[in-house]
């Protein structure tokens, strides 16, 4: 085939005309080197304008995209400018105004931060998005401190009031409830009720399935088992739970105490006796020191408090029927040793008397005032004997 040159007014000529040889006309190159270095002359010369018409045509496509680009972009902002504003604006509809209405309870728990604060307020309908509310918890110096429990909260709160409401002591609720050393579990049944809306027979029926509150199944009741204390329970909570917290904690008196677990009904019928028969600390180990010689010796109880709590409690004093009546199995006048469960809830320092009583002989005592709680102890019948006198006069 017979090479073919390009017209000479062909747009790509220059680019495809043979190289012109540096050489003699007719004359051949010498040597390979020659041949590379005449043809790589020749390419080095025509790189250079491909390259920049390459440039400028690249820049020109730029310009083009980008023309198309704005005015895309012109007529995309003029057709959805309120979405793109609403996208780029803050997100004030993703909060409510105000202080809301109606009442929301919301319980914060031990451990619990913002972002889990918030993600609680907007499932229980208080704000509208936690994400709001964590973002104002994060403007806010000194960081909030929360407190643990239930708190009165309405409904649509501004993620602003929602926070102020939380800070705010006011609206924590909680039933908190004081029960004495020596109240009998009745007693305890009546105060919880007064204080969290549940009813009596509420707790008395959590109260009677007492194994299932960690009670002993050899107990007779859950009596002694319901420590005294300051309890903070919350809304929601069950009778059964909150009968469950108190006997947890007797478990914890008692472990502090040292009383192992097969002694714990035990250590709490005389701990509950004690705490019942006693005017003040200081005698509960004197009267500790009564029953354990008494018991030591062979020698019944004869505790009138004993009695008239199987006889269903009422006044101090009973009547010669009710002691003698052995079928009460409280009755420590009719039956040896210690009644068959605890007759009271006792507190620490009746437990710390059962285990360690004072050092003395005594084996009788009497409460001769039973305003001021004064009592005598005594060695013989004789001495007790003028110590009942002397509480008779006085009544």
């Amino acid at each position: 085939m017979t090479d073919r040159q390009p017209p000479e007014d062909h747009p790509f000529s220059e680019f495809l005309r043979e190289p012109a040889s540096t050489s003699k006309p007719g004359a051949q190159p010498n040597s390979r080197r020659e041949r590379r270095e005449t043809h790589g002359s020749v390419q080095h010369t025509a790189k250079t304008p491909r390259r920049r018409r390459r440039a400028l045509t690249g820049v020109i496509v730029t310009v083009v995209i980008l023309g198309l680009l704005a005015g895309g972009g012109a007529f995309v902002y003029s057709t959805f400018e309120p979405q793109i504003t609403a996208m780029l604006s803050p997100k004030s509809t993703d909060d409510y105004s105000g202080n809301g209405s109606g009442e929301v309870m919301v319980k914060i728990a031990d451990g619990e931060f913002g972002d889990a604060i918030g993600v609680k307020l907007q499932e229980a309908g208080v704000v509208k998005n936690s994400d709001t509310f964590y973002s104002l918890l994060l403007k806010e110096n000194p960081q909030p401190v929360f407190q643990t429990g239930t708190f009165k909260l309405a409904a649509k709160m501004s993620s602003k009031s929602a926070l102020a409401a939380l800070l705010d002591p006011a609206n924590k609720v909680d039933y908190t409830v004081t029960i004495p050393e020596g109240t009998t579990a009745s007693g305890i049944y009546q105060s919880l009720a007064d204080v969290t809306g549940l009813s009596f027979d509420d707790f008395k029926a959590a109260g009677a399935d007492f194994v299932s509150l960690g009670v002993p199944a050899e107990a007779p009741s859950v009596e002694g088992f319901l420590f005294p204390a300051t309890y903070e329970f919350q809304p929601g909570q069950t009778a059964a739970e909150m009968l469950k917290t108190m006997v947890d904690r007797t478990y914890q008196a008692l472990d502090a105490a040292g009383v192992a677990p097969d002694q714990r009904l035990y250590v709490l019928t005389l701990a509950g006796l004690i705490q019942s028969e006693s005017g003040s600390k200081d005698d509960m180990y004197k009267v500790s020191r009564v029953f354990q010689n008494r018991i030591a010796d062979g020698m019944n109880l004869q505790s009138d408090a004993t009695v008239r709590y199987g006889a269903g409690g009422g006044e101090v004093d009973t009547t010669e029927a009710e002691r003698e009546d052995a079928s009460n199995p409280y009755n420590t006048y009719a039956n040896a040793g210690l009644p068959v469960g605890p007759i009271s809830n006792p507190g620490d320092d009746a437990i710390d008397a059962a285990l360690h009583p004072a050092e003395g002989d005594w084996r009788y005592f009497v409460t001769v005032n039973l305003d001021t709680g004064e009592t005598v102890f005594s060695v013989t019948q004789e001495e007790h004997d003028e110590a009942v006198q002397q509480y008779q006069a006085n009544h």
